[in-house]
């Protein structure tokens, strides 16, 4: 299998980080020192790749932001990883005038333009630096690895390319071709860093379709010279992914999916039940990195029901490298809780067996400085010193899962989230619900303001796609009992104009809100004890029925060369053409690899469940992006400002 996007974008930091050179063995272990000077964007790009002890053991002694006041480090290198901005480029040429490091290695997170570059070399020669400027680099790196198959545009910034700038009333064309630009040149990078030419599709009518013309079209102009080309390997035919650490190459090309944020507006509001994405939902979680603030607490809006205990705020890293997270964060919640308890008891074995080892040796209980005959023991000695790291790093880990699930908890009690979830489910799966929605509207224990408005939005949803759509008079009444709870009806406003705008396609017919079927089989705690930390009483075990929501639907047709109505009007590009042709997919072999783009903005549920679907297909890759990564609150939020404008 190929190299990933994660591992691709790695490998080229980590060449930047040796002057562009290649990593060797040598150069691994003789590092040659050096200070990393990044701007905002280019922090972004290398905290989820890399570690602060990784970056040390390539030679980084400091690692600055660009704009923060700097002393000189005469005697050493400077490698700068930044976005060709001019703020950025005059910092630059300060710090050549100041003579503040050795040599300098400047390397651009996109395209430099010309005229920025000779700024750039005007600058050296005013400071009579230029022999110091050692390489420059185009490193094509403008986007964030988040996971192996998960990545984003940006997080800095992102409101210039958010869901709202997109579909603001008031937005002029010369704005939205700026935001367009910013997201094609971006998902070139992508397929720079992975040498790889996709076969495009795209719906027709929106956003989505003008960011694929204008990738072909850069993508096209980039093949034509041959020269100077990114993609002679792939231009050839002869790579997908790029090229896999065993040499060999996928003679397939991956196919790059590009959909509009409009296709599915429930799933980002949809209350979820797995770890990662219910993290994401009430947590601080940002770049892989999760803070546990000092009150769990969701404000006073949760009417009765005490206050989780005060604890310090704790940030984590939720790294790829860890085991128990790559294993549970797809699972349902009581699953991960149920997994870390049995991590904790397998935990207390083995301090059970450090304290029969030191019985055995004579230490327990023994007086002190009394002597100890270790000769019998050396074996089991030799055997705990060599599992004390490994046991000291489970126990980091396992205190970690801990506190995050813990607090998760604590939210999914106080707002009864689990009940949204289920109800929710319900809604969109035609089922019958045991408690009516107004009477959840009405319940002032039942969750937040949002968490009711997220509720009715995708009952509206649903319904407006139903054979029998919601009536005004109904509506009006749900407004008004949600007025009552104190929410905010801006979002209903947009809702509203959007259904009355949007296409009413095959891709958001009723079938397109399929549900799974759930079960509710009682609390579970047949492993936790009365004094566990997590205390699951009152708490639904729910257990969901695979489905696959409307994006995987979509990509399960196309990389299958399915007959479905859903795609009928997808465009067509590749860019290996002579010219840009008209019509449906060319290419009559069911793809193995793909990439999802959302245009808008994605979530942590699609990318789930795009992964689960992967598991029930052998040999497929699809990797999953978007222009940003919001939770429900943040996407309710844009919705407000989108709704405010509707007179």
């Amino acid at each position: 299998m190929a190299a990933s996007i994660r591992e691709r974008q790695a490998v080229a930091i980590k060449r930047m980080l040796h002057f562009g050179n290649p990593v060797t063995k040598a150069s691994s272990m003789e590092p040659e020192w050096k200070v990393l000077i990044y701007d905002r964007f280019g922090q972004d790009i290398i905290s989820p790749l890399l570690s602060v002890s990784e970056l040390r053991d390539m030679g980084v002694t400091l690692y600055l932001s660009l704009h923060s006041d700097r002393d000189p480090v005469p005697d050493v290198p400077a490698i700068y990883f930044i976005l060709p901005t001019d703020e950025n480029i005059t910092r630059m040429c300060r710090d050549m005038q100041n003579e503040l490091y050795e040599g300098y290695y400047f390397n651009f997170i996109s395209a430099i333009p010309r005229h920025k570059l000779e700024d750039l070399a005007s600058a050296a020669v005013l400071a009579n630096a230029e022999s110091y400027v050692t390489k420059v680099f185009d490193q094509y790196l403008n986007f964030i690895s988040l996971e192996d198959n998960m990545f984003l545009l940006r997080n800095q910034n992102k409101d210039a390319i958010s869901y709202y700038s997109i579909n603001k009333t008031a937005i002029k064309d010369t704005e939205m071709m700026s935001i367009i630009d910013a997201i094609v040149d971006s998902l070139y990078c992508v397929f720079v860093c992975l040498g790889a030419i996709p076969i495009i599709r795209c719906p027709r009518g929106n956003a989505a379709e003008m960011v694929a013309e204008r990738l072909d079209k850069k993508l096209r102009e980039n093949i034509r010279d041959a020269r100077n080309s990114f993609f002679s390997a792939a231009s050839s035919g002869s790579a997908s992914l790029g090229q896999s650490p065993g040499g060999q190459f996928s003679f397939q090309r991956p196919l790059l999916v590009i959909m509009d944020r409009n296709i599915d507006l429930a799933t980002p509001l949809h209350h979820t039940w797995t770890y990662q994405a219910l993290i994401h939902d009430v947590l601080d979680f940002n770049l892989n990195s999760v803070t546990v603030h000092e009150s769990s607490g969701g404000g006073d809006d949760l009417g009765a029901g005490a206050r989780p205990k005060k604890k310090k705020d704790q940030t984590f890293n939720l790294s790829p490298l860890d085991r128990f997270w790559q294993k549970y964060k797809g699972n349902p919640f009581p699953e991960v809780a149920e997994a870390v308890q049995s991590e904790i008891e397998e935990y207390r074995g083995h301090e059970e067996e450090v304290q029969r080892l030191k019985a055995a040796m004579g230490l327990a209980g023994a007086e002190e400085g009394a002597p100890v005959d270790i000769s019998d023991n050396t074996a089991k000695l030799t055997s705990a010193v060599n599992t004390l790291p490994e046991l000291l790093e489970k126990k980091r880990l396992i205190d970690m899962h801990t506190t995050i699930a813990t607090s998760v908890l604590d939210f999914i009690k106080m707002r009864k989230l689990d009940e949204y979830f289920e109800m929710e489910e319900k809604l969109m799966s035609k089922a019958n619900i045991d408690k009516s929605l107004m009477d959840f509207i009405s319940d002032p224990e039942a969750g937040t303001p949002d968490d009711k408005l997220r509720l009715f939005l995708i009952y509206y949803i649903c319904q407006s796609q139903s054979a029998q759509p919601i009536s005004d008079q109904d509506v009006d009444q749900y407004a008004q009992a949600l007025e009552a709870a104190r929410c905010n009806l801006e979002p209903l406003k947009y809702i509203k104009r959007w259904r009355q705008y949007s296409m009413m396609n095959s891709s958001s017919s009723p079938q397109q809100y399929r549900g799974g079927g759930i079960k509710t089989i009682g609390m579970f705690s047949h492993i936790m004890s009365t004094g566990s930390q997590f205390v699951m009483e009152g708490v639904k075990n729910l257990v969901v029925k695979k489905h696959n929501l409307p994006v995987t639907r979509i990509v399960d047709s196309l990389m299958e060369m399915k007959s479905n109505t859903d795609i009928d009007n997808y465009r067509y590009f590749d860019p290996k053409l002579a010219k840009s042709m008209e019509g449906g997919a060319r290419n009559k072999v069911p793809y193995s690899e793909a990439i999802v783009f959302l245009v808008g903005g994605g979530n942590y549920i699609e990318y789930q469940n795009l992964m689960d679907y992967v598991k029930s297909k052998s040999g497929k890759r699809i990797s999953y992006g978007c222009s940003e990564l919001f939770n429900a609150s943040q996407f309710l939020k844009q919705l407000a400002h989108l709704g405010s404008e509707i007179s």
